[in-house]
This record gives C-alpha cells, sequence and structure tokens, in this order.
C-alpha cells in the first residue's frame, strides 16, 4: 500500500483525535480538516489546511456544505493506479487524500431527547460525514477510512512498525465503516418511522442489526453453531463476565430466565433455573435466606443449574452457593468477600448485569419473526375478585401474590405450589393443567400440606384444583375466563378452598 501523505480528519467524537493528528504530523502527514475539528487541533498547535482552502470555496449554509466537493470527493475517490484518474486530479489540481477518519454527528444522542423537534431531529442528520466515509471505503485499495477513535491506536502502531497500512486492514476498516453507515441510516429511518406511527410499543419496521458480541462454542447441541449478537451493556447479553469459562448458548438462556425472574420481586430474591423453568425461587428478609428457601424447593434439580439474584451476592450467600455445583450467577454486583468465594470455583461463570428490560420480546419463526410487547403487567391486590365464600387468609395472600409473579416464568401450563414468600413445588410445560398439578406433587421435596396455588391460565375443568386440593392446597390464584369457572369455583366451596380472579393471564411457550 502507498504511504499516507495527506489525511482528512473532520470528527464529532473528538476522544483521541488531537493524540492521532499529531502523530500523523510528526510523519509528515497533511492535515486537512473542518469546522470544530480544525480549530480544535489548532489550539493544540498543530498545524491544519482548510477544507475551504482545498476547494476554494467557503462552507456556507450554516456548515452544511463543507466537504460536499469534487475537490475532496476527487482526492478520496481517484484510483491511484487508474492514468486517466491521475490526469483528471492534475488537470484540476486536487490533492488525493490517503486516510479519512471520520465519525457522525450524533443523531441517536439528539433523537432520545424527549420532544425533540422534528426540525432539530433533521438537523441532526450528516451528510458530508456519510458521504465521504463511503467514498474512502467505496476506494479501500488506496484510501484508510477510520470511524471509530477504538481503532486510532492500532492504525498509528501499524504505521509507526511498516510506515503504511496493510491491505488487509484497509479492508477491514472499509467493512466497518460500511457498516457504521448503514448502523446510522437504520437508525434515522427508525426514529423518523415513529413520527407518524400511532402510539404504541411496536415500531412500524423490525430493525434488528446488532454487532455480533462473541462466537459461541455451539449451540443448543454440539452439531449447532451459534454466537451472541448485543448491544453494550444492556441486559444479560450486555452483562460484564467478572469470573469462569466461556459462556454457552443454554447458559445465556437460562441466564436471561433467571434474571427476568428475580426482577419481578421488590425484597430480595433468588431464583434457580433449569433448563429456562424455575426450579425454586424465594423472597426473603436477606439474600442468602432467599437463597436458602429457593434451594429448598427441589435440590436434586438445582444441581448444574443457574441462578438469578435482584441484589448484590454478599458473603453469607457466596458461602452458601459455593457448596452447589452451578454452571452460572446473574447479579447486580458481587461483595470484595463474596468474590473471593466464588473465583475459588474455577469454571462457575459470574455475571454482573444492569438493571432493566427490553420493552420488547422478538422471536423467530420460518420465514419472519414475532413481536410483542413485554410480559410487564403488575398485579395489585385491588384488581383481584375473590370468587369463593371464603377470602383468603393473610398469609395465603402472601403466598398467592408471590406465586403469581413465579408462575408467569414458568413454560404453560404452569401451576406454581407457595407457602409464603417460597415455591415448595411446580408443575412445568404440561399439555393439560392437572397433569401439571400432579407433576408439581409427584416431584414437591417439601410438605405441600397448606400451600397456595397458581395457575397461569384459568382451570379448564374442576379436577386440577380437586387434585391441588388433595395434595394439601388451601388457596387459588387465577385469572378466571373458562365456561366452566362456575363449576370450578362451586368445587372451591365444597372444598373449603378459597380462589380469587386476576383477569390476567400468563402463558409462556
Amino acid at each position: 500500500m502507498a504511504k499516507i501523505r495527506r489525511a482528512l480528519i473532520s470528527v464529532t467524537d473528538k476522544t483521541g483525535v488531537i493524540a492521532l493528528a499529531a502523530r500523523l504530523a510528526e510523519m509528515g502527514v497533511e492535515i486537512v480538516s473542518t469546522g470544530g475539528t480544525a480549530r480544535a487541533l489548532r489550539e493544540a498547535g498543530l498545524a491544519v489546511r482548510e477544507v475551504a482552502e482545498v476547494t476554494g470555496f467557503p462552507e456556507m449554509l450554516d456548515g452544511r456544505v463543507k466537504t460536499l466537493h469534487p475537490a475532496i470527493a476527487g482526492g478520496i475517490l481517484a484510483i491511484r493506479d487508474r492514468a486517466e484518474h491521475r490526469r483528471s486530479l492534475a488537470e484540476h489540481g486536487i490533492p488525493e487524500i490517503d486516510l479519512v477518519v471520520v465519525n457522525l454527528y450524533r443523531f441517536e444522542e439528539a433523537a432520545a431527547k424527549a420532544g425533540i423537534a422534528r426540525e432539530e431531529l433533521i438537523e441532526n442528520i450528516d451528510i458530508g460525514g456519510p458521504t465521504m466515509i463511503r467514498a474512502a471505503a467505496k476506494n479501500y485499495r488506496d484510501v484508510a477510512v477510520v470511524v471509530s477513535p477504538a481503532d486510532y491506536e492500532p492504525v498509528m502502531e501499524e504505521l509507526r512498525a511498516s510506515g503504511e497500512l496493510s491491505a488487509a486492514t484497509h479492508w477491514r476498516l472499509a467493512k466497518k465503516a460500511f457498516r457504521a453507515t448503514a448502523d446510522y441510516d437504520a437508525a434515522i429511518s427508525a426514529r423518523l418511522e415513529l413520527e407518524d406511527a400511532p402510539a404504541g410499543p411496536l415500531p412500524p419496521e423490525l430493525n434488528l442489526r446488532a454487532p455480533k458480541a462473541m462466537d459461541l462454542r455451539y449451540g443448543e447441541n454440539p452439531h449447532q453453531q451459534a454466537a451472541l449478537y448485543a448491544s453494550p451493556g444492556r441486559g444479560i447479553a450486555g452483562a460484564e463476565q467478572l469470573h469462569g469459562k466461556e459462556l454457552s448458548y443454554n447458559n445465556l438462556v437460562d441466564l436471561d430466565a433467571c434474571w427476568q425472574l428475580a426482577l419481578e420481586f421488590a425484597g430480595p430474591a433468588a431464583a434457580i433455573i433449569k433448563h429456562t423453568n424455575p426450579c425454586g425461587c424465594a423472597e426473603q428478609a436477606t439474600l442468602a435466606e432467599a437463597y436458602a428457601k429457593a434451594l429448598e424447593c427441589d435440590p436434586v434439580s438445582a444441581y448444574g443449574s443457574v441462578i438469578g439474584f435482584n441484589r448484590a451476592v454478599d458473603e453469607a450467600t457466596a458461602r452458601e452457593l459455593a457448596k452447589l455445583f452451578v454452571e452460572a450467577v446473574a447479579a447486580p454486583d458481587y461483595s470484595v468477600e463474596a468474590l473471593a468465594i466464588l473465583k475459588a470455583k474455577k469454571n462457575l461463570r459470574l455475571m454482573r448485569v444492569a438493571p432493566g428490560l427490553d420493552p420488547i420480546v422478538l422471536k423467530s419463526i420460518s420465514g419472519g419473526f414475532l413481536a410483542q410487547s413485554a410480559d410487564s403487567a403488575k398485579l395489585e391486590r385491588a384488581q383481584i375478585v375473590v370468587k369463593t365464600r371464603r377470602a383468603p387468609s393473610d398469609e395465603e395472600w402472601r403466598g398467592l401474590e408471590f406465586a403469581w409473579k413465579v408462575a408467569k416464568h414458568v413454560k404453560s401450563n404452569a401451576i406454581v405450589y407457595a407457602r409464603g414468600g417460597q415455591t415448595v413445588a411446580m408443575g412445568a410445560g404440561q399439555t393439560s393443567r392437572v397433569d401439571a398439578v400432579k407433576l408439581g406433587a409427584m416431584k414437591a421435596v417439601l410438605p405441600l400440606a397448606g400451600t397456595v396455588v397458581a395457575s397461569d391460565a384459568f382451570f379448564p375443568f374442576a379436577d386440577g384444583l380437586e387434585e391441588a386440593v388433595r395434595n394439601g392446597a388451601t388457596s387459588f390464584i387465577q385469572p378466571g375466563g373458562s365456561v366452566r369457572d362456575a363449576e370450578v369455583i362451586a368445587a372451591a366451596d365444597r372444598l373449603g378452598a378459597a380462589m380469587v380472579f386476576t383477569g390476567v393471564r400468563h402463558f409462556r411457550h
């Protein structure tokens, strides 16, 4: 590749740009720049040639027109080993530009402002920047294009070592440049669509672009390939791994399930997940108590599980957690003492997760995607209707409200037996509701006497309720809405059970 003699630098994000320009200047590279970038470089004592000097035309229209000129575009797009291109440059006195360092107006930052006017939104759309980036990327064999401050140091290291950038580096930077302009255009298009779209959480167009965060060893099974695509800092996909071996596809799916369940609770809570289903969950006065109560529900299934906490893991919790073989843990943070204890387990994956959940849930199907708003429905006791002659006791109410939150995260058909702030048994993913009731009882380790039961959807027949009462359940929470509601309520009254209707269903497929 040819030596870099001239660089065009025009950036909105000025991170590291002075140091980059200074190093280029030391190598004898002429710096051409515009507006605020040129001022910043001059104030740092660097010699800068204004774009207006190259074009022979002043910046105009409030800065909208600066680099949109043949003297700039020609210097970038000219193919160096094509004689007619070199003759055109010489005829019109156009200098070759060998390096383009450009990043764009912060459109997404402006778009995030509450109540921003359409005129301001449009004004924050960069025109000249994408043009220069795409021109340089198109002519990547002769021109290097840098769109991210993260590439400044690697570029300078290579220039110091060899005096030029390799063909492989030119190609890598060009691909990154085209990706940057594509992402920029996608962000603009998506945001402008919202200007005329009816209010609601689902966009008129689904944009799924996300950078690859990592390749995974394999997918759900060893014969499947897999990778994680993620935006930094968001949820499980953007979590920071503090310790342990590499994450698997199944680890990430289970981590998301336990994290979402743990965040249901205001008090200290622990959620133990196996194959995306809870096998234990509790909300107690301390995190250590919550973990201990969650583990009691199904200690056999908890072996090799993934566990989520809604509080920073403390020393007491870590000591108990270290006694069990666990694949991965998700928590907002970890105390120094907790990390020291858990890091003694070489393979245990420890994830620090920023709070928050996505407002939209996506699922792929053959030929397309399904999108829905997240199941963020919160239940207030005032919304719940008592349907039986007997109302739940205070203790039963606590159990019912807790069990209802858990049932939302159990695969349907879902039945949750609970007592207080602790799951006692669960029946998940059955094709009939009475089978889910029976499965929960069959797997129960703790006594079921005096438990409450949450059902994610209505009881279609009285048999499920009758089976749960035989197992020891005394109170039920369900959405209602069956054509046989009256029959089910009558069965509850006959058996002395309390039953409440929520009017909300929590299917999870």
